[in-house]
């Protein structure tokens, strides 16, 4: 994840805020690294990270979201349900030591709170982040598979019939919105391959 290191360096300085000591990246670094992850992995923050174009041209606060991007799967623990709100706590305060300001850092808060994807972003820059994060619903089929397999893994703990029942439910509820991605970027790209997807999954899991 060393490679990745630039674009850690790119965020604080899009921000205006000067980059925290080398061991904050190291331990975001080990975190995406740990053993329990298949799907939450260097792999997804990397996918996210190669869209830092499209970032800075639609977000308000570009240097926020990419920071935001980087903590938002920083805390990951499959069975416990506070892991953006954890994960947003530990952002907020390492943006805050960085110099940044508290309006500032409670934006970055508010961002990885919205990834926990339980209602549709409502500010500019979390419906940027949002559509970034669930950009892999839209990918290519053969990614968009083994990114099902990924969660699967995951989830192995549960039971079969357990989990199909529960990620159809998740994925049914994606395809229900108006429309899955809120910026007209991202739903031109990559909203009819969604849909495409999410039907071909739920049609796989079963009734």
């Amino acid at each position: 994840m060393n490679d990745l290191y630039p674009s850690w360096q790119a965020a604080w300085a899009a921000a205006g805020l000067a980059e925290p000591p080398r061991e904050c990246f190291e331990d975001v670094r080990q975190r995406y690294a740990e053993p329990h992850r298949h799907y939450h992995t260097q792999q997804h923050l990397s996918e996210c990270l190669g869209q830092a174009d499209r970032i800075a041209q639609l977000a308000e606060h570009p240097g926020e979201v990419l920071i935001a991007l980087w903590f938002h799967d920083a805390v990951y623990d499959i069975r416990r349900h506070d892991n953006e709100e954890r994960s947003a706590v530990w952002a907020r305060d390492v943006f805050t030591k960085a110099g940044g300001d508290a309006a500032a850092a409670d934006r970055v808060y508010q961002l990885i709170k919205a990834t926990e994807h339980r209602a549709v972003p409502v500010t500019h820059d979390s419906q940027v982040l949002v559509d970034v994060d669930l950009s892999i619903l839209g990918a290519e089929a053969a990614r968009f598979d083994e990114y099902e397999q990924q969660v699967r893994a995951e989830y192995r703990h549960v039971p079969g019939f357990l989990f199909r029942r529960k990620r159809r439910a998740v994925l049914e509820a994606f395809l229900q919105r108006p429309r899955i991605f809120s910026t007209e970027v991202y739903a031109n790209w990559l909203e009819a391959r969604a849909r495409e997807n999410l039907r071909r999954s739920i049609t796989q899991l079963g009734g």
